[in-house]
This record gives structure tokens, C-alpha cells and sequence, in this order.
């Protein structure tokens, strides 16, 4: 969906010169001198708790908050964000945490339903609103929120419905996904959802969804809703028995106690976490997702994903790989200093990443009560691990720009730690099973861009964290974030 975006050559312009000139004086680059945040000033009376964003083709982008309102932002793409103005569209409806627009008509997913609005007469107004679909169940409880996304290439609308609280399902189909087709037809398609923060497609149209760390995730997780898979809170398993299958279609329940990798083994239906956040490290409430498919207008990081924190106001990337036929990766550091908690986030194709901030019932760091603001990249490239993928015996690093090949060839260069979680029924795990890996052997290739890494063990099922400190670029950069952290949930075969 093409975006009305005025001005922004002068602004990238003027971005790439101030990153220089820091550099030309000797100072250490930051987060702003690629990525700078730009704030938008939300008039007084207006509660914008933003829980969904979506651009329209008129150049308008549409805010939807958690209090049950829809504005239009206009000017949302100018370099100077003051005449942007707030305009009330709808109101009434119920925390609304998804929006997507198809032919003529914004869907608005709510706690009760995915409704779907237009303004049939023109005057600014929705003025009609209709319901398309309210399949599944609320009983009032405050955990019993529904994310929606957008499209997806077979034309379904696929929402995950939290459970009644942390350990148990109420009403039908909560702690499921579902899809939505065309007519407004519910399929439930994924079990063992526990508590959901965002969802959003990959690059090649996979759905995945963050989890929350609580009763059977021991951290907060990025998940894939592989069709048919169970996700590993049998909470709402029970309503297997409204399935064409029936109660003998829900997968055996996991023990609590174990370690994923073994639930895997064990439970055919059970898909792990494609990447796990250590807790704390990289945050503590994982929230919306945004693939950048702009390709290479937000920078290096084609194709990756990026995942909101709220109570840490952070962004964070995500690169994926798929072993053995399951998605498993690497989370890193990305942005930081949100307004408020990060909860929406919505990558345009012109290469813009609106980032909506709320703080209400999830403390944050950001000390706003709700915030607007907008991602861009100022065209020069950050020194960063671009990719790090595993391989039989250790893992393949590329980077974003050369690697002094002196420093690189050090193997005290690397520290990597591993540890997993307690897969239990009790809420969260502390980190169990330390190990220490230790480098045995480093290989920088012709062009300096990658740097393969060889390893005594690697343990599967481990979060491998690695920290790179003393690594230096080409250019005598340090990385503008040292530290990775790849979940292994499949070791790959060795050729």
C-alpha cells in the first residue's frame, strides 16, 4: 500500500550530514545517528494509549487506541511532524488491537470482535459499522485481549485470543489463534496461546506472535503459528471438544518440569519458540511485530523482523533461519528510548516504522502515559551483526560492514554463554543449565563481511548468548550492539 510522503529527501540529507560530522569529530556513533525517533505532539484531551496502526491510501494513517478510538493523522509523513493534526474517526469500540484495511473498509480488531468501518457519506466520519466477525467469547476478565493482523496472502485475517487470566480459558477459543476468511468465518487453526503482545507475517508470509512469559513460558518469546501446531499452554485445550476432531484432537499435555526441546520430541503438535528473549536482558513484555519488505529503504536489515518491548520502550531485531523445517534465530538490540511502553508497530513501504507507546496496566520505562512516533533510517549503515545462523559445530556471523580481521581472529574476541528455561506450569523460569561454550577456532572470510566460529559444544535447546565487545569494523567502529542471543532448538546437519 503506497504512502502520500512529502519532503523526505531533505530530511534524509540532512541526517546523513549530521551522522558524519559526528563521526569527523571523534564521537562514538549512537542509536540517533542511524535511526533517529521523531515524536508527534498529541494535542491535549486525547487519550492515544495506541494499540494499532494502519496507513490508508489517501496519505492519512489511521491510530486505533486501547480506550476504543480511531484517529486519522494527517501530515504522519512530513519531515516537521508540528501541523499534524488528530482527527476523530470512530469511537465506542473496545480495545482495539488490530487494524487492516481492505477495499474500502478499516477491520478493527476488539476483545469481542473484528468489526469492520467506513465512511460511506464522505463527512469524515465513520458512519457505518459492521460486525464481521464475534465467534469467539469474552466473560469480562482484564486479560482477555485479541490481536489481529492484517491480510494474509490467502486473503485470511489471523487473530490470537489471550486466555482468562495467566493459567485457564473461561470461554470459547481463548488461548487459541484463528483465522478469518473473506465472508467472516471463523477456523480455529493454532492451540496454546497463553498471552499475546503483537502479530505479524515475515517476509515470505508466515504468521508469527509474541508470548508473554508466564504458566508454560518461562520468558518472552517470538512464536510461529505454524497451522495445526500447539504452542504449549494447554490452558485452552478444552475447546478442542468444538472442533470437527473433538476432545481427541488436542495434543497430549506437556510435563511440567521438562525442557522444551524434550516436549518437542515428545508432542508431534508442539512448535517451539522460533526465538526466546531472555528475560530482563532483552526485555520483559514482548509486543508488536513489523517485517521490513521495503527492500533496503529501513536500512540493511531486509527482511528482518523487528519486536517491540513494552516495559523495556525498546525495539528489537530478529533474524530467522529455518532448520530442520522449523524457524529458530537470533534477537538483537535495536532501538531504544520509546516515549512510552512499545506496543504497536507498523512498517510502511516507503521505509517508515510508527511505533505506538502505551503504559497503562504494564509499567514501562518510558515515562509517558501513551505516545506516536516514527523510525527512520538516515541512509548511512550501522556497524551491527547483520546475521548469525547456526551451523553443526558453531555459528556463521555476518556483518554489516568489514571486520578488522585482527581483531576478529581472536578467539577471547568471542564470549558466548548458554542456558534455557524450566518448560513448567508455574509462572516463568529462572535461567537453568548454564554452560560456558568456549571458541575454538575462527575463520574471517575474503571480504571481511563474515566470520565463522567454531565452538567445543552446542547444546540444543540452549539460548546461545554471545557478547563481542573488543570487535572493531574496517572503519575502527565498534558494533553499535555487541551482544546476540540465538535460540537453538535445532542443531543443523553437518554437510
Amino acid at each position: 500500500m503506497q504512502s502520500k510522503i512529502a519532503g523526505g529527501t531533505g530530511w534524509l540529507v540532512m541526517c546523513v550530514l549530521a551522522g558524519l560530522m559526528n563521526t569527523a569529530v571523534g564521537q562514538q556513533p549512537t542509536e540517533d545517528d542511524y535511526f533517529p525517533l521523531s515524536r508527534f505532539e498529541i494535542p491535549q484531551g486525547i487519550v492515544l494509549e495506541a494499540g494499532a496502526i494502519e496507513p490508508l491510501p489517501d496519505g492519512t494513517l489511521a491510530v486505533a487506541t486501547r480506550r476504543g478510538d480511531i484517529y486519522l493523522v494527517t501530515h504522519a509523513w512530513d519531515d516537521d511532524l508540528k501541523p499534524a493534526e488528530f482527527r476523530l474517526w470512530a469511537q465506542g469500540l473496545h480495545e482495539i488491537l488490530g487494524l487492516s484495511y481492505r477495499d474500502g473498509w478499516l477491520y478493527a480488531t476488539q476483545r469481542c470482535e473484528v468489526s469492520r468501518l467506513r465512511d460511506s457519506d464522505g463527512d469524515g466520519l465513520a458512519d457505518e459499522v459492521q460486525t464481521f466477525c464475534d465467534t469467539w467469547s469474552i466473560n469480562g476478565d482484564y486479560h482477555e485481549y485479541a490481536f489481529g493482523s492484517p491480510f494474509d496472502k490467502n486473503g485470511h485475517m489471523w487473530v490470537v485470543l489471550c486466555l482468562t487470566g495467566s493459567f485457564g480459558s473461561d470461554c470459547p477459543w481463548r488461548g487459541w489463534a484463528v483465522r478469518i476468511d473473506r465472508d467472516g468465518r471463523m477456523i480455529p487453526t493454532c492451540s496454546g496461546i497463553r498471552s499475546p503482545g503483537g502479530i505479524g507475517f515475515n517476509a515470505v508470509g508466515d504468521v508469527f506472535y509474541t508470548d508473554n512469559q508466564g504458566p508454560w513460558n518461562g520468558t518472552c518469546s517470538l512464536k510461529w503459528l505454524r497451522p495445526g501446531s500447539f504452542q504449549g499452554h494447554p490452558g485452552g485445550n478444552l475447546w478442542f471438544s468444538l472442533t470437527e476432531q473433538g476432545s481427541q484432537g488436542a495434543p497430549a499435555e506437556p510435563q511440567s518440569g521438562s525442557r522444551i526441546v524434550t516436549e518437542a520430541d515428545r508432542i508431534p503438535e508442539y512448535e517451539p519458540p522460533a526465538i526466546m528473549f531472555p528475560y530482563q536482558k532483552m526485555g520483559q513484555s514482548a509486543s508488536g511485530i513489523a517485517c521490513d519488505v521495503t527492500a533496503g529503504k529501513f536500512g540493511p536489515f531486509k527482511d528482518q523482523l523487528f519486536v517491540g518491548d513494552v516495559t523495556h520502550s525498546t525495539v528489537m531485531r530478529c533474524a530467522l533461519e529455518k532448520v530442520q523445517g522449523h524457524y529458530q534465530g537470533a534477537c538483537f538490540p535495536f532501538r531504544q528510548g520509546i516515549a512510552s511502553g512499545t506496543l504497536a508497530l507498523r512498517m510502511t513501504d516507503d521505509g517508515t516504522m510508527f511505533v505506538g507507546g502505551t503504559n497503562r496496566g504494564w509499567g514501562s520505562r518510558g515515562t509517558k502515559p501513551f505516545s506516536l512516533e516514527r523510525l527512520r533510517w538516515t541512509g548511512k549503515v550501522p556497524f551491527e551483526i547483520l546475521q548469525m545462523r547456526a551451523k553443526p559445530d558453531g555459528f556463521e556471523l555476518e556483518f554489516t560492514e568489514p571486520v578488522n580481521a585482527e581483531t576478529a581472529v581472536k578467539p577471547e574476541t568471542w564470549k558466548f554463554s548458554s542456558y534455557c528455561y524450566i518448560f513448567q506450569s508455574s509462572y516463568g523460569s529462572p535461567e537453568v543449565d548454564h554452560q560456558e561454550p568456549q571458541v575454538t577456532g575462527v575463520k574471517v572470510s575474503d571480504d571481511r563481511r563474515t566470520v565463522r566460529l567454531t565452538l567445543n559444544q552446542m547444546t540444543r535447546g540452549h539460548i546461545h548468548e554471545l557478547h563481542v565487545a573488543g570487535l572493531k569494523s574496517a572503519a575502527d567502529l565498534p558494533l553499535l550492539h555487541d551482544s546476540a542471543y540465538y535460540t537453538l532448538h535445532y542443531v543443523p546437519q553437518a554437510e
